[in-house]
């Protein structure tokens, strides 16, 4: 939960959707296999024991209702034994941000 005195730094907003995840670091590409969280088409937030440590590239996949997301990012938040922020890169394709497009229109349509 947020403090009073944290600023918001989101670009974009989040919506309440639970995807399966998949995030390989870059160059290693050392795979973990999560659940992801607040998402938006600026990032997202993965529910992991052990996030990658900060500011490393990562490639993500998201998987919903039989499609996939895919990109690349960075981890720009970490939260040691329950998480990380992947912030989105900006060259991700638009036919990719039209998928989570779908998904959050769904999300909107269930709440």
């Amino acid at each position: 939960m947020k403090s009073h005195n944290q600023k918001e730094r989101r670009r974009a907003t989040r919506f309440p959707l639970i995807v399966t995840a998949e995030v390989a670091e870059l160059p290693r590409g050392a795979k973990l296999s999560a659940r992801c969280s607040d998402v938006s088409r600026s990032g997202c937030y993965f529910d992991t024991l052990n996030p990658i440590r900060l500011g490393n590239s990562v490639a993500v996949k998201l998987m919903h209702n039989n499609e996939t997301f895919a990109t690349t990012g960075r981890v720009v938040f970490v939260s040691p034994g329950l998480g990380m922020g992947i912030e989105f890169d900006a060259s991700t394709p638009q036919n990719q941000y039209a998928i989570l497009d779908r998904w959050f229109a769904e999300a909107d349509q269930r709440n």
